[in-house]
């Protein structure tokens, strides 16, 4: 199959039905770069204005409205040896009398952690000697927004996120991934970007390491299947992802998708497909920080019926 190579010369703030950027079909390949959260490329230059800038969109042919759009993250790899990110949690991740025990920066400034980043040796390095002992972490490269163009023409900021996908930040979203993104548009409009070197779950300091990335995603396309939310695959599990706040209304999004994809297409009566979320189901915080948080209801695959396939 063809393997295109993308280098985008403009960004945006929102996926929306915008003028695709390329044309693909289903079973492409595209090697692409993203920038990071506030526009800067891989020699450090912004090159954007800040706010999660997307590559793209991407026009898939024979995407409809009714379809599902398939990505595979082939590959995310940062692309430059500077990685940013918060040095304080979220105000709304702890208790409110907590809130004035943050190490808030003064006034008129902001802090930022300062990283170095080795892609070869798999590490991402705090470069703060504020912090004892330092930091050295492993790196575990995702994207942290990517999806479709919305329904009825939207155009959706990329500080949020919904049935479209969007700014999830879910740490799940690394190579090898294959994502299922319901179709609103014609040609879908895929868009990505907002790569993170390594993020912890929820993403409660509000930014992972922040860093551009080269990434290489495949497309196929999936004819009159229709999902509700966007839906994964690892080789060892299968997940849904709910976008909303609160919290709970997230969740009800991502357990509901799942039954629904259990009941109707892996062929189990709601009976069994209920009672085996019930005492197997695992949950994941894709986000507590985005004005729409991000919850992942995930199942192993041990559990499905043999026969059943995607």
């Amino acid at each position: 199959m063809p393997i295109h190579t993308f280098t985008p010369t403009h960004y945006f703030n929102v996926l929306a039905t915008a003028p695709p950027v390329l044309i693909i079909a289903p079973g492409d390949t595209v090697r692409t770069t993203t920038v990071d959260a506030h526009g800067f490329d891989a020699n450090r230059r912004q090159v954007t204005p800040p706010g999660n800038p997307m590559t793209g969109p991407f026009f898939v042919e024979g995407a409809e409205p009714g379809d599902t759009l398939v990505v595979r993250l082939d590959a995310i790899t940062p692309n430059r040896t500077y990685g940013w990110g918060s040095t304080m949690l979220a105000p709304s991740v702890v208790d409110p009398e907590f809130v004035r025990d943050l190490p808030w920066p003064p006034a008129g400034e902001r802090r930022r952690s300062h990283w170095h980043v080795d892609a070869a040796a798999g590490t991402a390095t705090l470069l703060d000697p504020a912090v004892a002992g330092g930091l050295v972490l492993p790196l575990a490269p995702m994207l942290g927004c990517f999806g479709v163009a919305p329904a009825d023409g939207e155009a959706i900021s990329t500080a949020t996120s919904g049935p479209q996908g969007g700014n999830m930040d879910y740490r799940g979203f690394g190579a090898g991934v294959t994502v299922f993104f319901p179709v609103f548009a014609p040609g879908a409009r895929f868009f990505l970007g907002d790569g993170h070197a390594v993020q912890g779950a929820g993403e409660i300091a509000g930014t992972g390491v922040e860093i551009s990335c080269d990434v290489q995603f495949t497309v196929d396309l999936q004819k009159r299947r229709r999902v509700n939310w966007p839906r994964g695959e690892t080789p060892t599990h299968i997940f849904t992802a709910g976008n909303a706040r609160p919290l709970d209304q997230a969740l009800q999004h991502a357990t509901t998708e799942m039954a629904r994809w259990l009941q109707e297409e892996y062929g189990l009566a709601p009976i069994h497909a209920q009672t085996l979320l019930g005492q197997t189901v695992d949950y994941e915080i894709g986000n507590v920080f985005d004005p729409a948080y991000t919850v992942i209801c995930k199942l192993a695959k041990r559990w499905l019926p043999l026969d059943a396939s995607d």
